[in-house]
């Protein structure tokens, strides 16, 4: 079996000058480069990942926490953070905490992710402020996407989620409606998400704008799922006068409210209009009008915001590439977050409401 030592020999240079040359780095000479690849395509020798990464300082693992990776935006954005990653040369190291509280504490302020990682990416996980001290002693550089906490010298890429669920109201208060619903997250959640309460004060930010007071009793909180949404909204109608319309938190939750309303004898939209927020892959298949935000971009853009401070691809993903610069590290400096657009959808299940 060839070994890298056999390689240098050929090429009469040393192992690691051979480690360099075959990871891309800048500091190899283009005649030495060449001399390396000829003599291991020569011995046919086969680069071992593991070695690659040991002999550069790095494990070559990137961490992604999410809190629960059956919901669709975090299985959206983890699928699309491995792909980048992996075409860059990365493994990725997913901590599921299946919401529990517990589970996060363990993973953020243990040393759970010691000397393991090469950095971090935190996938709309709450933190405290004994999370930011152990994040901060680790010492790696990290992102955040859809967090509404700020972790000083780590960029956060995320959607206006206020700005969201005020258009999703907009363009129910457009259409004619003035009774309208809303549907959002558990505030009894152990891991305390924020995004739902963001999406709140759109909701009534939007109909204050309109000269709408909101109503306490057409604001109900379940979990972020389509049998949340169904408890949500068949509560709704146990409380008298149903609303004209509904904006769900999100579009797992605008399912279950349009199971529950049809289960009740109400048509969608006929009968009461249904928005969510999301554009989840069956909101096509259902005529779902929803606030499409880019959750895959998301992902790839936090993949690629990690590679600059790593010191670039562990493997090029672009063939012939010259692999970006080394050494960098984070800033200490607040770093503003990189807000994506999100656009209005409108399918079949909203339309203005029925005429008395």
């Amino acid at each position: 079996m060839t070994r890298i030592d056999d390689v240098a020999r050929l090429a009469g240079v040393s192992t690691a000058t051979v480690s360099r040359a075959l990871r891309g780095l800048p500091t190899v000479s283009a005649a030495t480069r060449h001399r390396v690849l000829a003599a291991a395509e020569q011995l046919d020798y086969a680069v071992s990942p593991s070695a690659s990464r040991l002999a550069g300082g790095r494990t070559g693992t990137v961490a992604v926490v999410v809190p629960r990776i059956t919901r669709w935006f975090f299985s959206t954005v983890v699928e699309a953070v491995e792909d980048f990653l992996h075409q860059s040369g990365y493994d990725l190291l997913l901590h599921n905490l299946g919401g529990r509280e517990q589970i996060r504490q363990r993973v953020l302020r243990t040393a759970n992710l010691h000397k393991r990682v090469d950095a971090i990416i935190l996938v709309a996980t709450p933190l405290r402020a004994a999370d930011l001290t152990a994040l901060a002693a680790l010492d790696v550089p990290g992102v955040t996407i859809s967090s509404g906490t700020v972790v000083p010298g780590w960029p956060c890429v995320r959607i206006d989620d206020v700005a969201a669920a005020r258009t999703a109201t907009r363009h129910l208060l457009d259409l004619g409606h003035r009774r309208i619903a809303h549907i959002s997250g558990d505030p009894d959640d152990e891991l305390a998400y924020t995004t739902h309460l963001d999406r709140r004060r759109g909701y009534q930010a939007e109909l204050r704008a309109a000269g709408i007071r909101p109503d306490p009793s057409l604001d109900i909180e379940s979990q972020f799922t389509i049998d949340g949404g169904n408890r949500a909204a068949a509560e709704l109608l146990a409380r008298g006068e149903p609303p004209t319309a509904i904006v769900a938190a999100c579009d797992e939750m605008a399912m279950g409210a349009m199971t529950a309303l049809r289960d009740a004898g109400l048509r969608v939209p006929q009968d009461v209009s249904v928005i969510g927020i999301d554009d989840h892959d069956l909101a096509g298949v259902l005529g779902l009008s929803t606030i499409a935000q880019p959750a895959a971009e998301q992902g790839r853009l936090a993949a690629r915001l990690l590679l600059d401070p790593l010191g670039g691809p562990m493997v090029d993903p672009v063939p012939g590439r010259t692999p970006g610069p080394t050494g960098g590290r984070r800033p200490d400096a607040p770093t503003p977050p990189v807000i994506l657009p999100t656009r209005l959808v409108v399918r079949e299940s909203t339309a203005p409401p029925r005429a008395n």
